[in-house]
């Protein structure tokens, strides 16, 4: 019996397949789509980090993909018998702080959630509705990545308008939120009893945030209401004053369409670059628009780090995580000798061989490296959804 984790965006699709008869499941495969509005590719591997026989993919749309996915995995994977699919949906509103079954009720009440997240929700949805529609009797579970943050402080949920707005669903609701929730679980097995202490994690991506933690819940992050806000991103601006919005709508006739992709796909590390949202290649480029939008970058993290470290009255740790945050020692050099007024002492070997603990041994802040893991945090919550007797 398995678990099948689906995590998908507008063009891709992460998945993950786990054991589960065990008490925390063990994954037996994962894998991924790519450019699924274009040169759709597909990789997979096995429990070992070796590669499965990956094929050529030919899918049009999330139903084929869902449909191929399902096949292979009948085929490459004989006498694994899926019991549920657990699904990353990125917003609960302020309705779900918990993973749910997903009834007909609760597609209803995320239906309604869309405006919130039109480019996300969609296509969670249509993923779901496919599953529905081929295995109507397949148990689905909705785990949300505004979840964590759920119960932040009530002044870190509000903005200041008009309270009735707050009552509309205007309000802070935070993201990366099964990233988070994931670190939290292993904090202890990595800073023993300081894990409960004041702690930042910088889950830097294509998409990047963080989130300031006092004993493993969310005390703040640096999302807001939709993912566009806070630190600046691969394509999206981060913090951005709202004057922007209405002079750009007001002087520059720029319609509501056209400011939702220009703020979601042009802006950034791309759009400071006039080249590409990708890490990899700014670091590898030397013109200055590309220097420039890395030190933007490095600096506007160091100040939501010094932020975070207000709101928790000090910090105690700085964990990263995430494309960036694991894989580029450069970025977090950088973060780090930004941040060495706070007490930060990185060890720059460590750094360099992506140790697990970079930080120098008398540093009054550890710095840690720690992979995040969304998928297997959904695997657990499916598999405690399913222990409590889905209907």
């Amino acid at each position: 019996m398995s678990i099948l984790v689906l995590n998908d965006g507008s063009s891709s699709l992460k998945f993950g397949l786990y054991d589960s008869t065990r008490e925390h499941p063990h994954r037996l495969a994962r894998g991924s789509f790519t450019d699924l509005d274009d040169e759709p590719a597909f990789r997979a591997f096995d429990d070992q980090n070796h590669p499965l026989n990956n094929e050529h993919v030919n899918v049009a749309n999330q139903e084929q993909t869902i449909t191929w996915l399902l096949e292979w995995l009948a085929k490459t994977l004989p006498g694994n018998s899926i019991q549920a699919v657990g699904h990353r949906v990125v917003h609960g509103g302020a309705l779900f702080s918990s993973p749910v079954h997903l009834t007909a009720t609760v597609l209803k009440q995320l239906y309604a959630f869309i405006p919130l997240a039109p480019l996300h929700l969609p296509h969670n949805l249509e993923v779901i509705r496919t599953l529905q529609s081929k295995q109507p009797n397949l148990p689905q579970v909705a785990c949300f990545d505004t979840a964590f943050h759920h119960n932040m402080p009530f002044i870190e949920q509000m903005y200041a308008l008009p309270r009735h707005w707050f009552d509309k669903g205007i309000r802070r609701y935070g993201f990366h939120g099964l990233s988070y929730e994931y670190i939290a679980s292993v904090l202890p097995d990595h800073l023993g009893s300081m894990a409960e202490g004041k702690v930042i994690v910088a889950h830097l991506g294509h998409g990047a945030s963080l989130c300031a933690m006092h004993q493993r819940r969310s005390v703040a992050t640096t999302m807001g209401f939709t993912p566009l806000d806070g630190i600046p991103m691969a394509t999206r601006p981060g913090n951005l004053d709202p004057g922007i919005i209405t002079y750009l709508m007001r002087e520059e006739k720029i319609a509501v369409n056209d400011l939702d992709h220009m703020l979601n796909h042009e802006c950034g590390l791309a759009g400071l670059s006039n080249s590409s949202g990708d890490m990899r290649e700014l670091l590898a480029d030397s013109k200055p628009e590309s220097t420039e939008a890395i030190d933007y970058f490095v600096h506007h993290t160091h100040r939501a780090i010094a932020s975070l470290a207000g709101a928790l009255g000090g910090l105690d740790a700085l964990v990263f995580t995430a494309g960036i945050g694991e894989n580029s020692s450069t970025i977090r050099e950088s973060i780090c000798k930004a941040t060495n007024w706070m007490g930060v002492e990185i060890d720059i070997d460590a750094n360099k061989q992506h140790q697990t603990l970079i930080s120098q041994p008398d540093s009054r802040i550890s710095v840690w490296v720690i992979p995040t893991n969304e998928e297997q945090i959904i695997a657990q919550h499916v598999h405690s959804v399913l222990r409590s007797k889905i209907p």
